[in-house]
């Protein structure tokens, strides 16, 4: 049984030669650009609408209390990393930023480590899924601290042992989620 849809034609405004020269809208954009430049420029610097933090000289923004920051990996109690390799958090990340290669470990209650664990900071959306992946509290983003302006790529690329100087002793127990880290200072 073929169904139909009613339409209703719609008539166009026509639009006038000054109106289709978008002439008059590049007017008023032009006015909002000028009137900010000059009240920003010509003003008191108690009265600006804008404020510019020279960063690093006069210091750092204030950041939000839930700004994630820079990655860091935990340890067990032994020093080890806490990351058991299971490759969640290199799973759900969106923007394929965690590489990841799995280990055999020495121990036997250990079933594997990374022996690889690399985030390109440069393809980092800084979004937490891995965070949130993570089975084990392996991975946290509760640093605090922002990630610095690269003048190489290279430097871009952090390593498992580097996240594992950031991260601290992990205070998780076995299946569960009760991740406080007192120890750790922002």
């Amino acid at each position: 049984m073929a169904r139909t849809i009613n339409v209703v034609p719609q008539e166009r405004v026509p639009k006038t030669f000054w109106e289709k020269s978008y002439v008059p809208e590049i007017m008023r954009g032009l006015a909002v650009t000028i009137r900010q430049f000059g009240r920003n420029t010509f003003s008191r610097k108690e009265n600006r609408d804008t404020f510019t933090i020279e960063y690093p000289e006069s210091g750092t923004s204030h950041y939000p209390e839930r700004y994630r920051g820079r990655h860091r990996l935990m340890l067990r109690e032994d020093g080890q990393v806490r990351c058991v390799a299971c490759m969640c958090c290199s799973t759900i990340c969106p923007a394929n930023c965690i590489h990841i290669e799995a280990g055999e470990h020495d121990d036997p209650t250990v079933e594997k480590y990374p022996a690889v664990f690399v985030i390109d900071e440069l393809r980092c959306i800084v979004c937490g899924l891995c965070v949130e992946a993570c089975p084990c509290d392996a991975i946290r983003m509760d640093t605090g601290v922002h990630m610095q302006p690269r003048f190489d790529r290279t430097t871009a690329f952090h390593a498992r042992d580097e996240m594992m100087s950031r991260g601290g002793l992990s205070l998780a127990t076995k299946g569960g989620r009760d991740a406080v880290n007192e120890d750790y200072t922002w």
